[in-house]
């Protein structure tokens, strides 16, 4: 059977032929999601590839133990759907964030007492946003049909890194 509707006899001032092709479907909006938690964590910056006195060349005062508050973003982007109007359930989204990042890191001292953490060999922002996106997108499933699009990590107000994953 054809998807195209069969030939009609020409109406009067018709100027093309009657066998057109239907209409395209419009596509659906495509929308940002973002939803952002906010936990304290401890962390100290070296790396096993410096020596000592380049560790603190590289990272001065951030060589001893300290703590930030940090703020995670993630944006979770997708077409809009028909049938309940959203890219993702924030709920959803929410407790994966909760579960995924939070309990495990909140008041923690990150490059000890986290297990999921415990593969990086330095714990600068931007080696934690590329473990968090890890964590997170494993549980992209349950957002459908939106994706992870992009993960934010505040360190303090005043400094932050950006992810969008593995493709970017």
């Amino acid at each position: 059977e054809s998807s195209f509707p069969l030939p009609t006899a020409r109406r009067p001032g018709m100027l093309c032929s009657p066998m057109q092709p239907p209409e395209a479907p419009m596509p659906l909006p495509i929308v940002d999601v973002v939803h952002r938690i906010e936990f304290s964590a401890a962390h100290q910056l070296l790396s096993v590839h410096l020596t000592e006195e380049e560790n603190q060349a590289t990272y001065g005062p951030c060589t001893r133990h300290h703590g930030h508050s940090y703020v995670l973003e993630a944006t979770v982007r997708g077409p809009v759907s028909p049938r309940d109007g959203m890219v993702v359930n924030l709920n959803t989204l929410a407790q994966a964030m909760q579960e995924e990042v939070f309990d495990r890191v909140d008041h923690r001292f990150l490059n000890a007492d986290v297990p999921a953490l415990s593969h990086l060999e330095t714990f600068t922002a931007e080696a934690l946003v590329i473990a968090f996106w890890d964590l997170l997108v494993a549980r992209e499933e349950e957002w459908q049909p939106g994706k992870l699009h992009e993960l934010r990590l505040l360190e303090g107000s005043q400094n932050w890194v950006v992810y969008r994953g593995p493709q970017s």
